[in-house]
């Protein structure tokens, strides 16, 4: 099994903001899939569909735009698309590394 490091911010930080604070449960869900995928790749960036991502996490197709829309709004993520019908390719952020936070593990 391969295990994917995550910052401990996206527990102590992020998950109390988009649960508690935000009351978006979903969001959480759906940055911790992408977050998963991307950190596998060099520029933090995974083609992933709506469909595949609602798949994956057991989320609706809706919960999962709305989660992604929630995501890009909180500069968390950046998407885009080569063309309106191109599976979009998502890319996660993490801010907290530029506020000077250290990564842990």
């Amino acid at each position: 099994m391969i295990q994917i490091p995550v910052d401990r911010y996206v527990f102590d930080g992020l998950l109390p903001d988009l649960v508690g604070h935000d009351r978006r449960p979903a969001a959480f869900v759906v940055f911790l899939h992408l977050y998963r995928h991307a950190a596998e790749q060099p520029n933090w960036s995974v083609r992933l569909s709506h469909q595949s991502i609602a798949d994956a996490t057991g989320l609706s197709r809706s919960a999962v735009q709305s989660s992604l829309a929630h995501l890009q709004k909180r500069q968390l993520i950046a998407t885009t698309r080569a063309h309106s019908t191109a599976v979009p390719r998502h890319r996660v952020h993490r801010p907290w590394l530029r506020l000077g936070r250290s990564k842990q593990n």
